[in-house]
C-alpha cells in the first residue's frame, strides 16, 4: 500500500511539474508575442499564416500547445528578410498609373502642386523604366523615352516643390505627349 501511494505521489508531482512547466512556456511565449505585437495593427501575428493557424487551433495536448507556443514565440522574433528587389511594372500598368493623372492638374505658387507633380514625376520615372525593361527593347518607345529623358535631364536631381513648379509646363507637357504617343499605340497597354 505505501508504494501505491508513493507511486501515486510521484505521478501527481510530475504531472504537476509538467502542467507548470507547459503554463509557463505559454506565458512566456505570449508575454513575447504581445512585446513584439506593440504598434501593430494585426495582432502581432505579421504576415505569417501558420503562426495564425497555430494560435486559432488549440490542441488538447498540453505538451503540443507549449511546442506551438514555443514555435510561435520564436517565429515572432525572427528577423524579417529583406523583400527582393522587384521588377518594374509592365508598361500598360505603368501606363494606367501615369492616366490617372490626366484630369488632375494645379497651379504653381499657390501651394497645391507639391503632391500633384511629384506624383506626375514619379509615375513618368516608373514608366520609364517599365519601358526599358519592356521584351520590346527600349527601341519600340524610342520617342517618349527620349521625351522622359529631355525632362529628366532638366530636372536634374531636384524634385523639390520649387524645382517641380518651375518645370511645370515640361512635366506636364511630357506626361501629356506620353499619352498621345500611347494612344497611338494600343497594343502596348491593352
Amino acid at each position: 500500500m505505501a508504494v501505491r501511494t508513493n507511486v501515486r505521489r510521484r505521478i501527481r508531482r510530475s504531472a504537476a511539474a509538467t502542467g507548470f512547466r507547459t503554463t509557463a512556456v505559454a506565458v512566456l511565449a505570449a508575454a513575447a508575442l504581445v512585446s513584439c505585437s506593440q504598434g501593430r495593427t494585426d495582432g502581432g501575428l505579421g504576415a505569417d499564416p501558420s503562426a495564425r493557424s497555430a494560435m486559432a487551433s488549440p490542441s488538447a495536448d498540453p505538451e503540443e500547445n507549449a511546442d506551438q507556443a514555443e514555435q510561435a514565440a520564436a517565429e515572432g522574433t525572427e528577423e524579417p528578410t529583406a523583400p527582393a528587389e522587384s521588377e518594374p511594372a509592365a508598361v500598360r500598368d505603368a501606363f494606367a498609373t501615369l492616366q490617372a493623372t490626366l484630369g488632375e492638374t494645379c497651379t504653381p505658387g499657390a501651394g497645391d502642386c507639391a503632391y500633384f507633380l511629384g506624383r506626375v514625376t514619379r509615375e513618368l520615372t516608373e514608366l520609364d523604366e517599365s519601358m526599358r525593361a519592356d521584351g520590346k527593347g527600349p527601341g519600340h518607345f524610342k520617342k517618349p523615352l527620349a521625351d522622359m529623358k529631355v525632362l529628366f535631364d532638366t530636372l536634374g536631381e531636384d524634385r523639390s516643390t520649387s524645382n517641380l513648379e518651375k518645370h511645370f509646363s515640361e512635366i506636364v507637357g511630357t506626361r501629356d505627349g506620353i499619352n498621345t504617343w500611347m494612344q497611338d499605340h494600343p497594343d502596348d497597354y491593352s
